[in-house]
């Protein structure tokens, strides 16, 4: 599957479990070891295992390896690493004290995101940006 349609059922799944708050950042160049972080957020520690459950169960469901599942012991912080695209699900106060898109954000994706999302979503009908 390519990094598109990767991060299509990333955001997709993310959509579906309720996250909010998605952000895409392109991270080719930065370092080499994946080309994507997808950063959510969830309301509490529930919200964001059953978030990081969903995203793993839809990677799987579709043929995607996952590399490392972490964080599940507390659910303030879970990453999902699938190799090309590396998801954080986090609670509001977790995401804003560590500020990944500090360090991530230089190079943001527009994506489509639901009508209801909050984040900035491009017009309907346009490809997701690689």
């Amino acid at each position: 599957m390519n990094l598109q349609k990767q991060q299509r059922l990333v955001i997709d799944a993310l959509e579906d479990a309720k996250a909010q708050d998605i952000k895409v950042f392109n991270t080719t160049g930065l370092t080499g070891l994946f080309d994507r972080v997808v950063i959510a957020s969830g309301t509490s520690n529930r919200q964001t295992r059953a978030i990081a459950s969903h995203v793993a169960e839809q990677a799987r469901k579709h043929g995607l390896q996952i590399v490392a599942y972490e964080g599940e012991d507390t659910g303030e912080w879970l990453l999902i690493d699938l190799g090309d695209i590396v998801v954080h699900c986090m609670q509001p106060a977790i995401r804003a004290y560590y500020n990944l898109e500090e360090i991530w954000g230089a190079k943001p994706v527009r994506v489509r995101l639901l009508p209801t999302g909050p984040a900035q979503a491009s017009e309907p009908g346009e490809p997701d940006e690689d």
